[in-house]
């Protein structure tokens, strides 16, 4: 055990299984097609994943796949908001991560009830002083803007992460509420993710809680020939046992019904889990 995530009087030790935390996307662009850029519909779609038994909900409005339109934070904040404060209100205990890399759409998305900040370009000064001042647990992912490495690439994302994790606990964040995610298909080629896929086992021995993220990417869908990311489920379901192996915390994906089965299954093999049910 490496102590745990306690929030709202919840609380989900690290080590004892994987996480299944399911996606919301608030924009009209996403790459996966589930997008949902209404505020009821939103709302609507963390009741599915959350009735699918996800253990956490990441809300976010603006897309992150290539070539995506970047949102200013007034629109940012007017899309995101109602969503979470809709959630937060039919789901007072419900566990909500807002993914954004502006420190003033974070301030406005924890004041509506977000429990966690997620940031896909690790963690900048700024949006390190914001999460430390709401002292909330932070997902810190690796990321660049050019897809280039001049030795192993998980040597790279691990000394990046290091870093980003090391300065969040100096600012104060509890070692056990800083969590890393390696940033598949971020900064990286098909040939790079797999790398990382590879080392993955690496990620956890930083010491720090982890999240992997590879639901319906652009590399499966290479390695699968399915062009549609609706179609990539089988090809996430196996990054999602294979992440379960490695030690991985918390697996962040689209489709909650299918990642639950896989870590129940891998689980018990792993880490001796048992459902509550088993006699």
């Amino acid at each position: 055990m490496r102590g745990a995530l306690r929030i709202r009087g919840r609380e989900f030790p690290w080590g004892a299984r994987t996480y299944v935390m399911g996606i919301v996307n608030v924009t009209p662009d996403s790459f996966s097609g589930d997008g949902v850029p209404d505020a009821a519909g939103a709302i609507e779609r963390a009741a599915e994943q959350r009735a699918a038994s996800s253990d956490l909900l990441d809300i976010g409005a603006e897309s992150t796949r290539p070539g995506h339109v970047t949102v200013d934070p007034e629109a940012e904040i007017a899309r995101l908001i109602p969503v979470i404060r809709g959630v937060r209100e039919r789901f007072p205990d419900a566990v909500l991560s807002a993914d954004t890399y502006k420190p003033d759409v974070f301030r406005a998305a924890h004041s509506a009830g977000a429990d966690i900040l997620n940031c896909v370009w690790g963690m900048p000064d700024a949006l390190l002083d914001a999460a430390a001042g709401a002292r909330v647990p932070v997902i810190i992912m690796h990321n660049k803007q050019r897809a280039h490495y001049d030795g192993p690439v998980m040597d790279e994302v691990l000394a990046f992460l290091k870093d980003a994790a090391e300065r969040a606990v100096r600012a104060g964040i509890p070692r056990d509420h800083v969590i890393l995610d390696p940033g598949i298909g971020f900064g990286k080629t098909p040939d790079h993710n797999i790398e990382v896929l590879r080392d993955l086992a690496r990620l956890p021995q930083l010491g720090y809680p982890t999240l992997l993220g590879t639901s319906r990417k652009s590399t499966l869908g290479k390695l699968t020939g399915k062009t549609r990311p609706a179609d990539r489920v089988d090809g996430t379901t196996a990054t999602t046992a294979l992440a379960v192996a490695a030690g991985i915390d918390i697996v962040r994906v689209h489709d909650v019904p299918q990642a639950r089965d896989a870590v129940s299954v891998a689980d018990a093999i792993v880490r001796d889990w048992r459902p509550a049910t088993w006699t």
